[in-house]
């Protein structure tokens, strides 16, 4: 079954209202900004709520068809954060990479370029409806270039398998290194135990992405971190210690016990009871210790009516 048929039967649509659909489909987005956590601000293009349908729909059929490689830890299903730190808490020596606007980089020729190297094959037709509801156009004019957008539902998917290969390759070249590689989206993390070999990594890096991408995926130069045991090592917002255990950080410990005294004393509004009660999740999952250590210094029965609150609030909303 391919993808125009697949999807008369999964929106309950004609081919007919599906083609006049996908033809502006690429404005069919909300634009924003929202402030990013270094420094900057980062373009959200928000679906529209029907063209939503039509990304999950195919992301439905794509899922079946493309292939994530098994260096990619983020979007994937029991996959987060704390998989990926914890394939590099082991290691002395860390480096982390970053992707120079990684989303908006990718463009349908890419897109169909990784299709033919998997040896996929898609009508013309088929094509046509990819390209319109996958990508975004962020020009005013019709016919600008198009675009994976942040906010689409079907985006961090089909960044996933675009990278592919490049996952492969660089697995490969560090294997011969003696080297930790994973990616979550466009953090790459390098790590070894091997004093100065990670040095080779990053000309490697924007090597293997010139032979992949010819130059349309780069290196965002000021991301490039090397770090050891002598310094903080920090991976996608987790922190390894010394001791080689995973941790959320100080900084955020004392953040996180401030929010929960405003609360001991009423002092806390519902917004910040809804984000505090997900950082306690948070903590559960990456240093539960640190959880117990404020059951004991607010009491078991506060850390309880933190979440009993939010649940109070949800249901009233």
């Amino acid at each position: 079954m391919q993808i125009l048929q697949f999807l008369c039967q999964e929106l309950s649509v004609t081919k007919q209202e599906i083609f006049v659909f996908v033809a502006s489909a690429p404005k069919k987005y909300k634009v924003y900004t929202i402030p990013k956590k270094s420094s900057g601000t980062r373009v959200i293009a928000q679906p529209a709520k029907r063209l939503k349908d039509y990304q999950r729909s195919l992301l439905k059929f794509l899922e079946t068809k493309l292939p994530i490689h098994e260096a990619a830890f983020a979007y994937k299903k029991n996959m987060g954060i704390k998989e990926n730190a914890e394939r590099h808490k082991m290691s002395s020596y860390l480096l982390k990479m970053d992707f120079q606007n990684f989303f908006y980089s990718i463009s349908p020729k890419l897109f169909f370029d990784a299709l033919n190297r998997h040896n996929i094959e898609f009508s013309s037709e088929d094509k046509f409806l990819l390209e319109n509801i996958l990508f975004f156009n962020p020009s005013k004019k019709t016919g600008g270039k198009l675009v994976l957008s942040i906010g689409a539902p079907s985006s961090p998917f089909i960044s996933n398998f675009m990278m592919y290969f490049f996952d492969e390759s660089i697995r490969k070249a560090c294997l011969d290194l003696n080297v930790t590689y994973t990616r979550y989206a466009d953090d790459l993390t390098f790590s070894s135990n091997t004093k100065n070999v990670l040095f080779k990594v990053p000309e490697i890096v924007k090597k293997l992405l010139r032979d992949c991408f010819g130059g349309s995926i780069t290196v965002n130069e000021v991301k490039t971190v090397f770090s050891s045991k002598a310094h903080n090592r920090h991976i996608t917002g987790i922190t390894v210690t010394n001791d080689n255990k995973l941790s959320i950080g100080r900084q955020r410990k004392r953040y996180i016990s401030s929010l929960i005294y405003q609360f001991s004393i009423n002092q806390l509004d519902q917004e910040y009871i809804k984000h505090l009660q997900g950082l306690i999740a948070f903590c559960l999952n990456i240093e539960p210790d640190f959880v117990e250590r404020m059951k004991k210094k607010y009491s078991t029965e506060i850390i309880a009516a933190i979440q009993i609150e939010v649940r109070k609030t949800n249901e009233k909303e």
